[in-house]
C-alpha cells in the first residue's frame, strides 16, 4: 500500500470510496459546468485538476474539491456580463482568466493569514443566500427539462417568461427529464450517497442512443474533446474586469470549503486549517485554470459519499482525478450522446437541497431578526443577482453584527430567594429579590465608542425607574473597555454623584481593571466603590444600608 503526505496509506476502503464519488463527481461536475454556461469538458477538467492538487496539499482528509452548484452559478454570472455572446473562444479564455484570478485571491488571502473570513457570513444569512442560489438554479434548468428557449432577464421576469413558453415544451424531452427525475428520485431515497447521477447520466445516453431521440428534436450535448485538456492562457487584460465578480467567488469557494471540511472531521483527525485551506484551495484553483477548469470549492454532497463508504485520506480524492482522467480519454464519445434536460435534472435534484423551509423556521423560533437576515439575503439573490447577493449577505451580516455590538444586552441583577444565586430578572422567575436601594446592572460584551451611548441611556433609564441610593455595574461579563466607554463612566459617575447616588464598579477583570486606572477613573471613584465582585458589593452596601428586617441577617 502506498503512503500518503499526509501519513494515511492507501487501502481499499480508499480506492473504492474514490471510484464512488467519481460515479457522483463527474455527472454532477458536468452538470455545473453547463450551469455556468460553459462546455461539459469543463466540467470534467475541474474534476482532475483542482480535486489532484487539493488532495496533494489540503488539511482535511476527505474533503474532494470541484466544481459546486453555488460556484456554477456565480461564475455563469460573471461570463454572461463579459461574454454577453458566448463566443466559445472568448468564454474560455475569460474563464481562465476568472479562475486564476479566483486563485490568486485566495493565496493572497492565505499570505495575509485571512482565514478568519471563513466565518464573515452569518449562519442564517448564508441559508438565504443559499436559498436565493438553489431557487436561481433550478429556474435556469426548468428551460432544459421542457425543451423551451426563454429571454433571460431577472428571476422574477425570468419565472414569467417560463410561464408563457410553457405551450411550446416538447414532451419528448419532458419525458427524458422525467425519466431521469425517477431514477435520481428513487436511488437517493432508497440507497443514499448511491452512484445515482451516473445512472441517470447513463439512463439518458441509453435512452436517446437506442431510440434515436436527438432526431427528434431532443437536445444533445454533441461532440466532446477526447484527451488532456490543453493549456489555457489567462489574458491579464481582463483582470480589472474580472476583480470584483472573482472576489465574490473566491469568498464563496472558501466559505463552503470550510463548512464542508469541518462538516465531515471525525474524532482523532486533525482540525481544519482555515489558512492552509486557502492555500490548498488557491493553489487548486491556480493550477486548474491553465488547463480549463472553472472556479472550484470543497464539496458537500461528494465528500459525503467518499466518508459515507469509508473513505479515510485525500487517496480518494487521487482516484477520483484518475477516473476523470480516464473519462476524458476513453468515454468521450459516449457522452456526447448524453441529453441536455438529462444534465438539467441532475442540477435541479442536487440544488433542491440549497434550499432549507426547515432552517428558515428553526432561525426564526430562536430568533425573529436573524430569520429577517436570512430573508434579505434570499430576496437579494433573487432581486439583485448571484454576484450582488453576495455583497447584499456581507452588508446584511455586517448591519447585523453592527446591531448586536451596538446594543449590547443590559440586566439588572437579582437574587434568587433562599439561595446565593444572581441572575437576571426575568419573567422565567418572577420571585426573584432585589434589595433595596441597591441597582445592580450588568452589561455584556465589549463597550467601546458604537454602544456607550447606548449602554449609558439602558442605565440611566433603570435609574429613573428605579431612584436607588447606589447603582453598582457588574463587570463581570464585560471583556473591554476602551477610551469612549471610559470617558462615559466618568461622565456618568459625576452625573449620578450629582444627583445623591453612589456609583460602583464591581467584577473588572484584571485588563478591565488596568485600563480603569490608567484613565483616571479609579481615582475618582476610590478604592472603597472598586469591588471585587457583586456579592462583595451586596455586602458593602448592606453594611452601609443596614435593612430594619432579618433579611440582613442572612447576608
Amino acid at each position: 500500500m502506498a503512503q500518503h503526505a499526509s501519513g494515511v496509506r492507501f487501502g481499499m476502503s480508499d480506492l473504492l470510496a474514490g471510484v464512488t464519488a467519481s460515479a457522483v463527481v463527474l455527472p454532477k461536475a458536468m452538470a455545473y459546468a453547463t450551469v455556468a454556461g460553459l462546455p461539459v469538458a469543463t466540467g470534467l477538467y475541474t474534476a482532475f485538476v483542482p480535486v489532484l492538487l487539493y488532495a496533494l496539499l489540503g488539511s482535511s482528509r476527505v474533503l474532494s474539491v470541484s466544481s459546486t452548484s453555488t460556484l456554477a452559478i456565480l461564475t455563469a454570472t460573471q461570463l454572461a456580463a463579459v461574454v454577453p455572446d458566448g463566443d466559445p473562444g472568448r468564454l474560455f479564455t475569460v474563464t481562465a482568466t476568472l479562475t486564476l484570478l479566483v486563485g490568486a485571491i485566495l493565496l493572497l488571502a492565505a499570505a495575509l493569514r485571512l482565514g478568519f473570513v471563513a466565518s464573515f457570513i452569518s449562519l442564517p444569512v448564508l441559508v438565504g443566500f443559499r436559498s436565493g442560489i438553489g431557487l436561481v438554479i433550478i429556474l435556469d434548468q426548468l428551460p432544459k427539462v421542457f425543451g423551451i428557449h426563454i429571454q433571460k432577464d431577472n428571476f422574477f421576469m425570468d419565472l414569467f417568461h417560463l410561464i408563457q413558453a410553457l405551450p411550446e415544451t416538447s414532451w419528448l424531452t419532458l419525458a427524458v427529464a422525467l425519466a431521469t427525475l425517477a431514477i435520481l428520485v428513487v436511488m437517493e431515497r432508497r440507497f443514499p450517497h448511491s452512484p445515482a447521477p451516473l445512472l441517470g447520466v447513463g439512463a439518458g445516453i441509453a435512452l436517446v442512443w437506442g431510440w434515436g431521440l436527438n432526431e427528434a428534436g431532443v437536445s444533445i450535448i454533441g461532440t466532446i474533446p477526447v484527451g488532456l485538456p490543453g493549456l489555457t492562457m489567462p489574458d491579464l487584460a481582463l483582470v480589472l474586469q474580472l476583480l470584483p465578480g472573482a472576489t465574490g467567488i473566491a469568498l464563496m469557494s472558501f466559505t463552503e470549503t470550510i463548512a464542508a471540511g469541518r462538516a465531515f472531521v471525525q474524532k482523532g483527525e486533525p482540525d481544519i486549517a482555515p489558512n492552509r485551506e486557502l492555500a490548498a484551495t488557491g493553489l487548486a484553483n491556480l493550477g486548474g485554470a491553465f488547463f480549463g477548469s472553472m472556479p472550484a470549492g470543497g464539496g458537500t454532497s461528494q465528500t459525503a459519499v467518499i466518508r459515507s463508504v469509508g473513505g479515510k485520506s485525500q487517496w480518494a480524492s487521487v482516484v477520483t482525478a484518475a477516473m476523470a482522467l480516464a473519462t476524458m480519454v476513453f468515454l468521450a464519445p459516449l457522452l456526447s450522446w448524453l441529453p441536455h434536460a438529462t444534465l438539467a435534472v441532475v442540477v435541479i435534484v442536487y440544488s433542491v437541497g440549497l434550499i432549507q423551509p426547515e432552517e428558515f423556521r428553526r432561525i426564526g423560533r430562536i430568533r425573529m431578526m436573524e430569520l429577517r437576515w436570512a430573508a434579505i439575503a434570499c430576496l437579494g439573490v433573487l432581486l439583485f443577482g448571484t454576484l450582488q447577493g453576495i455583497v447584499v449577505a456581507i452588508l446584511v451580516s455586517l448591519l447585523g453584527l453592527a446591531s448586536q455590538t451596538a446594543q449590547p444586552r443590559v440586566y439588572v441583577i437579582g437574587r434568587k430567594p433562599g439561595a446565593d444565586v444572581l441572575r437576571p430578572l426575568s419573567g422565567q422567575h418572577p420571585g426573584d429579590e432585589t434589595i433595596p436601594g441597591l441597582l445592580i446592572v450588568r452589561p455584556e460584551g465589549r463597550l467601546f465608542f458604537i454602544n456607550a451611548q447606548y449602554v449609558a441611556s439602558q442605565v440611566r433609564q433603570l435609574i429613573e425607574s428605579e431612584a436607588p441610593r447606589v447603582v453598582v455595574l457588574d463587570m463581570s461579563r464585560v471583556q473591554d473597555v476602551e477610551y469612549s466607554a471610559l470617558i462615559m463612566l466618568m461622565e456618568k459617575e459625576q452625573r449620578v454623584r450629582a444627583a445623591g447616588i453612589d456609583f460602583w464598579l464591581a467584577g473588572l477583570n484584571p485588563g478591565v481593571l488596568e485600563n480603569v486606572r490608567r484613565s483616571g477613573l479609579a481615582r475618582q471613584l476610590g478604592e472603597g466603590r472598586l469591588l471585587f465582585n457583586t456579592r462583595a458589593a451586596i455586602r458593602q452596601y448592606q453594611q452601609q444600608y443596614p435593612l430594619p428586617d432579618d433579611r440582613a441577617d442572612r447576608d
